[in-house]
């Protein structure tokens, strides 16, 4: 039981520091609308992937590794060019690792649970 509880307190903590750090950052920079509400959005479905698990241990287990590996494809892409690539490569460690690591817990306590009963 204790491990769920880690999972869930690394998935809530990823998921707030991400969600407040885009809203924080599009306002900082003042940025339109659009673009403020896409990074809200990506800040609501951190917090959504995170809150699953609570109900469904296993799906939310599954999408949060997915989502982590997603985020961990993209970003690096994605991220800006000027990024040096230290910045790049712990920005992209601290997007998908939490995720990655809380999703794996969720699957293995779920996996030991089906196999005591």
């Amino acid at each position: 039981m204790k491990s769920v509880t880690i999972a869930r307190a690394l998935a809530l903590l990823w998921a707030g520091f991400w969600t407040f750090f885009f809203v924080a950052e599009a306002r900082a920079w003042n940025s339109p609308g659009r673009v403020a509400a896409l990074w809200a959005g990506i800040g609501i479905l951190f917090l959504f992937a995170a809150a699953v698990p609570w109900a469904w241990e296993r799906c939310g287990g599954i999408l949060l590794t997915a989502l982590g590996l997603l985020v961990g494809v993209v970003y690096p892409v994605w991220a800006p060019a000027q990024l040096s690539l230290v910045s790049r490569a712990s920005t992209t460690l601290m997007l998908c690792g939490p995720p990655i690591a809380a999703g794996a817990i969720f699957l293995m306590h779920r996996r030991a649970l089906v196999t005591r009963a």
